[in-house]
């Protein structure tokens, strides 16, 4: 009979032995010294500077942190943000869609949305259609043989909450189509030429090989997207939509502590977004866990033995 094969065990234990021998010499790092207590040194004088400096009015901004105005401003700035993004996540899917079709007429529409509503700047987006009326003062459906079905005022509709939603929608649309169309274009081509040799329609390719396998690539960049759209929502406040931004201003204006309302609103848009951030990282470690892989038991005890020896030293 021939000899064993080396168990695990076996392994583990030659591979302790031989860091046993081993002289580890730890690597001097002066630079990361150095950088870390200049580091801390900074983080320390801007600490001090805002504790020390009276004018910040902490306690004043405190006692705004939870005002009814600040809420509502606050949840309407969440709200904004949910709705625009569910529409631009719609939009931007149909759009990424149209850039990729095989007709020429359907990408030549597609790519002229994205560089409209991309190259144009949100701010004046947002004000033109918040002045849609100067252009078109209604809108009414009008059917032969049967008259006018309805007719409204653009003014009755178009409201500064529903031009933000419009405006904003349509303009990270301009994004999110780019993004779903990157996510499709990272699924290998072969993937969907197998599937159309066996006779499946295009419609069916999107619906079940290219794009859930997109999502992997599409979700992360949409979680940079939401955090980006919840800051961009305080353009409304140039058309008097009451979010968090507005609502602050309308305080300060009364009462001159433009400061601490400020920090009052700076310190609820970093609150949502550290959570967003943290919601970005699970899901970005969900969808990615097909990179990581798993190094063999042998390999992880030798590195961890020569790791843990250093320390020891």
């Amino acid at each position: 009979m021939g000899a064993a094969l080396p168990t695990e065990m076996s392994i583990e234990q030659g591979a302790a032995a031989a860091v046993a021998r081993l002289t580890v010499v730890p690597q001097r790092r002066y630079g990361i010294w150095v950088g870390t207590a200049l580091a801390l040194l900074l983080a320390f004088l801007i600490i001090r500077a805002f504790a020390s400096n009276p004018a910040f009015a902490w306690g004043t901004a405190g006692g705004y942190l939870f005002h009814p105005s600040i809420m509502r401003g606050l949840a309407n700035t969440l709200i904004l943000t949910v709705v625009i993004m569910a529409l631009a996540i719609v939009i931007g899917t149909v759009i990424a869609i149209m850039r990729v079709s095989p007709s020429a007429v359907l990408r030549g529409f597609a790519g002229v949305y994205v560089w409209f509503f991309r190259g144009v700047p949100a701010l004046i987006q947002l004000i033109f259609w918040f002045n849609l009326s100067l252009l078109v003062r209604e809108v009414s459906l009008t059917v032969p043989f049967l008259g006018t079905l309805f007719s409204v005022r653009t003014n009755d509709f178009m409201t500064p909450f529903f031009s933000a939603v419009v405006a904003l929608s349509l303009c990270e649309a301009g994004y999110m189509a780019e993004i779903i169309r990157a996510g499709i274009k990272s699924v290998p081509s072969g993937q969907a030429e197998a599937a159309s040799a066996l006779g499946m329609p295009y419609r069916m390719i999107l619906k079940r090989i290219t794009l859930p396998q997109a999502m992997r690539f599409v979700l992360p960049p949409t979680g940079n997207e939401a955090i980006n759209l919840l800051k961009m929502t305080s353009l409304v406040t140039f058309i008097a939509v009451d979010d968090l931004f507005y609502s602050a201003q309308s305080i300060y204006a009364r009462t001159f502590e433009t400061i601490p309302l400020l920090i009052v609103v700076a310190f609820w848009y970093l609150a949502v977004v550290s959570i967003m951030s943290v919601g970005q990282h699970f899901l970005e470690r969900h969808f990615g866990r097909s990179d990581t892989r798993r190094e063999p038991l042998s390999m992880r005890t030798l590195r961890n033995a020569i790791s843990l020896r250093g320390i020891a030293r």
